[in-house]
């Protein structure tokens, strides 16, 4: 998926040099891509509306489980708002989950979260299925990362 603004930063920071591998995972900034991927603004529309606070918490994940899908109408949202959910699931769990990180997928250049037990969660797919489908759950997708 071509996320604009991830492939400007990626110019600007040296990202966007010949693929890697998926063992070669470039060294960022986390906290600079933390906060550049928790920006979600059209889910955070929408939980706004919906009085859900987005405050990077587990217990935020578990309120959006609970909105009415009510973008499920516009096929043109939805495939926009999964990417912020699948967005703004790794950023809680970066934040809130020792020694999970954002990497650089070297297959096609997507953010995924890496844990520190080396598995990697591809956020987006989980947010675009979260948004189409309502499954997989984003709680329930933190809980089984949570766990260990």
């Amino acid at each position: 998926m071509n996320i604009s603004f991830l492939d400007n930063w990626r110019r600007r920071h040296g990202s966007a040099r010949e693929p890697q591998t998926s063992d070669e995972a470039p060294m960022v900034d986390q906290e600079g891509v933390t906060e550049l991927l928790s920006e979600c603004e059209l889910l955070r529309v929408q939980a706004e509306s919906a009085g859900v606070e987005l405050d990077d918490t587990p217990r935020s994940l578990e309120e959006l489980d609970q909105l009415l899908p009510g973008w499920r109408d516009d096929p043109e949202i939805t495939p926009w708002l999964g990417s912020d959910a699948g967005l703004y699931l790794g950023t809680v769990v970066v934040r809130t989950i020792p020694g999970a990180e954002w990497v650089i997928d070297g297959g096609d250049g997507a953010p995924v979260v890496r844990l520190s037990s080396g598995r990697e969660m591809d956020v987006l797919e989980i947010g675009a299925g979260w948004a189409a489908n309502g499954a997989p759950e984003l709680s329930q997708m933190y809980g089984e990362v949570a766990e260990g």
